[in-house]
């Protein structure tokens, strides 16, 4: 499992996140210390606490995650 943190500041780049998350072809989880949610669902993601970083889990090889990263980068921040 790889990780990173991302910060998602408004309703629209929720939706560009999920759909950037929805074409990988692995499975992808985002949350924080109390919830954690299908990267790949609307429903999951809009229910999270955005104020806040959020840690996104790929299970994926380093290889994947470079490029998921590469694609989610205007998204990525510190812990």
């Amino acid at each position: 499992m790889q990780n990173f943190y991302i910060k998602l500041r408004s309703f629209q780049e929720v939706q560009e996140f999920i759909s950037m998350a929805t074409v990988q072809p692995f499975p992808v989880m985002v949350g924080n210390e109390v919830q954690q949610v299908n990267g790949k669902s609307f429903i999951g993601m809009v229910s999270l606490d955005h104020s806040r970083p959020l840690l996104v889990q790929a299970d994926c090889e380093e290889c994947a995650l470079e490029s998921f990263r590469n694609v989610v980068q205007k998204f990525l921040t510190e812990q």
